[in-house]
């Protein structure tokens, strides 16, 4: 259910606040004993109100890895099923939009963010409610795509549709900020 700590829990893993209590441990090491700046290389979130910032979409992509060249932050597109998103607009990546997704929808704004994640190539990756403002049938073409996006990294996934987890290897019911059912 809503409220019951699974955005919570993930905000951990990504460090955006310290537990009290406990430790979050990636590959065996607290986070808190890694510096933000590092863990941010290795932890990827796709957002479920994702933003964009008042750039091109190319160079929204790019944030994912700045370093990037063009032809890659092409291939993440495509891999993130963004290529009609592109057609539609005249000046294609080099559209600018604005921080609240002027010009593309809300399921838009989390295909580019999908985008931005498999540019990045994290070895973490989390999604919290990453296809909540995507229609149905844009859904199975982005589940495809994070099937790959998955493939040999630590992913967790933040759903209320099972269809959205149903090839987890373990799904675990969160409620009242505790685990319910495994």
């Amino acid at each position: 259910p809503s409220g019951g700590g699974k955005t919570t829990l993930c905000s951990l893993i990504a460090r955006f606040w310290d537990v009290k209590s406990g430790s979050i441990k990636i590959g065996g090491a607290d986070v808190r004993n890694i510096p933000s700046e590092e863990l941010m290389k290795y932890v990827s979130y796709v957002f479920q109100d994702s933003k964009l910032l008042k750039m091109s979409i190319l160079d929204n992509v790019r944030m994912g890895r700045p370093d990037a060249t063009d032809d890659a932050v092409m291939q993440a597109l495509r891999d993130a099923q963004c290529m009609d998103i592109i057609e539609k607009f005249p000046e294609g990546v080099d559209t600018m939009i604005g921080s609240k997704g002027i010009y593309v929808s809300g399921g838009e704004c989390q295909r580019l963010s999908i985008a931005r994640a498999f540019l990045k190539n994290a070895p973490v990756l989390i999604l919290d409610e990453a296809t909540s403002s995507i229609d149905t049938r844009t859904e199975m073409h982005i589940q495809e795509a994070m099937v790959a996006l998955m493939k040999g990294r630590t992913s967790l996934i933040i759903a209320h549709r099972l269809s959205t987890i149903r090839d987890a290897d373990k799904i675990v019911v969160i409620s009242g900020g505790k685990v319910v059912e495994a």
